[in-house]
């Protein structure tokens, strides 16, 4: 994963250059186009194909700004007030101990007396 734009060649570069021009232009309230894409990509000393930035222009139009790729989703609702409903009773059940039962005595699984095996 690259984490600056050294790390990027070529045309990943140039579509991470006109997505970011794109975040910069629309945060500064300006009409996302092909040539203001272009004019701050070489405000930043880089350079993009027109290619990218007329195809950023684009799709971002066509999306009715960049807020469509932006929004944060929403994170759900509350779960609702419940009516006025009584809450349902909670029923205790007393837990029963079974007795040990000692399985110790009496055969091996051989037919043998236990512990006088040869194993």
């Amino acid at each position: 994963m690259a984490t600056s734009l050294t790390d990027l060649t070529g045309a990943k570069k140039e579509e991470m250059l006109s997505s970011l021009a794109a975040l910069v232009v629309a945060d500064a309230g300006g009409e996302v186009s092909a040539e203001s894409l272009t004019a701050v990509i070489e405000a930043s000393g880089n350079t993009a194909s027109p290619m990218w930035t007329a195809l950023f222009a684009k799709v971002v139009s066509a999306a009715g700004g960049v807020e469509s790729f932006t929004a944060a989703p929403g994170s759900g609702g509350g779960g609702g007030g419940g009516g006025g409903d009584a809450a349902a009773e909670v029923v205790e059940e007393e837990v029963v101990e079974e007795e040990e039962i000692d399985m110790s005595g009496g055969m091996d699984m051989f037919g043998g007396e236990e512990g006088t095996g040869d194993y």
